[in-house]
């Protein structure tokens, strides 16, 4: 039997991505922090994100515009307030980002002084202006490194990498007084070991859910983990329906998870069936720069019509210095899959990208659950509502990050350290013998999902999504109950309950709004409302 190990800490931050770090780096000038990464520290959606922020720098473009925008692309169901709170924001937190030292592109100068330059500033689907800063075509990898190098040097910043979060540990499961979060269960992946964490707040920035479909553009780690933990915990989930789909993901047999960003479209690439003809004029006078749903929409449609496997992304019609300059890394990537992107198109499919629901939340990331915050994609704030805006992502890390952060300064000298937490119990369990039972549901899992709760829906696919799901909970939860802990089982547990919640969203709305798309329901409702899940008290 190993020896239970106990850590403890004024805020344990479940994942380490842009909202991870930004909350992490904010608390600990004042705190003891411990940064959960169930990875490398820096496997995150945020290492692959590509395009950019979005912020107004330039003086031609308005807060206002960059709010009507969102509300546009929202398709009627953001929340105004969050949507003007995160545009008014905005400037400062990237002037933080800059401070902290991540270097986005500037305009080139004749005298080559880019010092004194203002900031490149690229368009992408759904923006009335050049608004996303970006470095390159990888500003996800700049801030994450620059951002992770910051959090390593900080003396009280405690980084467990390697670690996937379990459960929450509350006083209504411990049976106390109130409605707190108190700590956590985690599993050392290193030593295949669980460990509790006791702290004072929590907050969860694990990223949205993207693995649960078949083809995704995310990494692995994308899960589901902070929804799933927070509904158990007793926390309401909202617009679990809306899954954007990016529509340009590589299709290629040897390129897993390769999206190709939306910027291609912002500087004049064009979607071409296999004969070569466009069809985004087709579908939308805005043509390539229509809302992700739109576009994912139309390539499944040409997709299905054709019988084809995928459609092209051409952007040979600029430059080729252009093109490389701005696209080095889709270049060379592209390049070693026998793809000259400067001369040929690009073969691309929509991929499950981003979740626009979530764990319910106010202004400051705080859920139902005292002490407990959610901030990134994990997070419902309403900013996205039905579809979310390119570029509004790692914008809302940032923003909200800052947020909790001083909702939590707020409250630390009020909070005292929870007393003691019963350790992890693995008495009653052993090994498993039956990986092979956890691959298979795995795969069944991700299937269904993408054909019966995908870009195109149907009750009747909802309905037959909704009786497997149940079935697979069942064996999972039984399987969980008899074998000890591994990162698949605990991925799997996670991701079949986040399906459930997709799906009884997608049952709820009796309409077809952004990213939800039910031929049995294909107009629009008035006074439309998010959707929203609460869990058995």
């Amino acid at each position: 039997m190993k020896q239970a190990v106990e850590h403890q800490s004024d805020i344990l931050v479940i994942g380490s991505g842009a909202a991870g770090l930004t909350l992490a780096l904010h608390l600990a000038e004042k705190s003891k922090v411990i940064l959960l990464s169930k990875g490398p520290l820096s496997e995150g959606s945020t290492l692959y994100a590509q395009g950019g922020i979005a912020s107004v720098f330039d003086e031609t473009d308005t807060i206002a515009s960059h709010v009507s925008d969102t509300l546009i692309a929202g398709a009627g169901l953001c929340d105004e307030q969050i949507v003007t709170f995160t545009a008014e924001n905005a400037k400062s937190a990237m002037e933080w980002l800059i401070q902290s030292g991540v270097e986005f592109d500037k305009e080139e100068r004749p005298d080559g002084d880019s010092s004194k330059a203002p900031y490149h500033l690229t368009r992408e689907g759904g923006h009335s202006h050049r608004r996303i800063l970006h470095a390159a075509d990888a500003t996800g990898k700049a801030v994450q490194t620059t951002l992770q190098q910051r959090a390593i040097a900080h003396p009280n910043i405690q980084i467990l990498e390697r670690y996937n979060a379990i459960d929450l540990i509350t006083t209504r499961k411990l049976q106390r007084t109130g409605n707190r979060v108190l700590g956590a269960y985690v599993w050392n992946r290193d030593q295949e070991h669980v460990e509790t964490v006791k702290a004072r707040f929590i907050a969860l920035a694990t990223g949205g859910c993207s693995k649960v479909y078949q083809y995704t553009s995310n990494p692995d780690v994308a899960s589901g983990d902070g929804i799933a933990m927070a509904w158990r915990a007793g926390c309401r989930v909202a617009n679990m329906e809306f899954n954007q789909f990016h529509p340009t993901c590589l299709y290629h047999a040897d390129a897993r998870n390769f999206l190709l960003t939306e910027a291609l479209r912002g500087e004049g690439a064009y979607l071409r069936r296999p004969d070569g003809s466009r069809f985004m004029p087709e579908f939308d006078d805005r043509a390539e720069l229509a809302p992700r749903d739109i576009v994912a929409r139309a390539i499944d449609f040409e997709m299905k019509r054709l019988g084809a496997d995928c459609v092209y992304l051409d952007i040979t019609h600029k430059p080729k210095d252009f093109i490389i300059k701005h696209f080095p890394t889709i270049y060379s990537r592209c390049l070693e899959f026998g793809i000259d992107i400067t001369s040929d198109p690009i073969p691309v499919v929509p991929a499950a990208h981003y979740t626009c629901g979530g764990v319910m939340t106010d202004l400051h990331g705080q859920t139902d659950l005292n002490g407990l915050y959610a901030i990134g994609e994990v997070a419902y704030t309403g900013l996205h509502g039905a579809n979310r805006l390119a570029s509004n992502s790692l914008l809302e890390c940032l923003v909200f990050a800052r947020a909790a952060a001083q909702d939590i300064e707020s409250q630390l000298a009020k909070i005292p350290m929870p007393g003691e937490l019963p350790h992890w119990d693995e008495s009653k369990v052993c090994n498993s013998d039956e990986e092979v039972v956890i691959a298979h549901n795995w795969h069944e899992l991700r299937l269904f999902m993408w054909d019966y709760v995908g870009i195109v829906r149907t009750d009747k696919r909802l309905e037959r999504a909704l009786r497997r799901c149940a079935m697979l909970q069942q064996e999972i939860q039984e399987y969980y109950s008899n074998f000890r802990v591994s990162n698949n089982l605990l991925e799997l547990r996670n991701l079949v309950q986040v399906a459930e919640l997709i799906i009884r969203c997608a049952m709820a709305r009796k309409e077809s709004r952004g990213l939800h798309y039910n031929i049995d329901y294909p107009e629009l409702v008035e006074n439309s409302q998010p959707t929203i899940l609460e869990p058995e008290r």
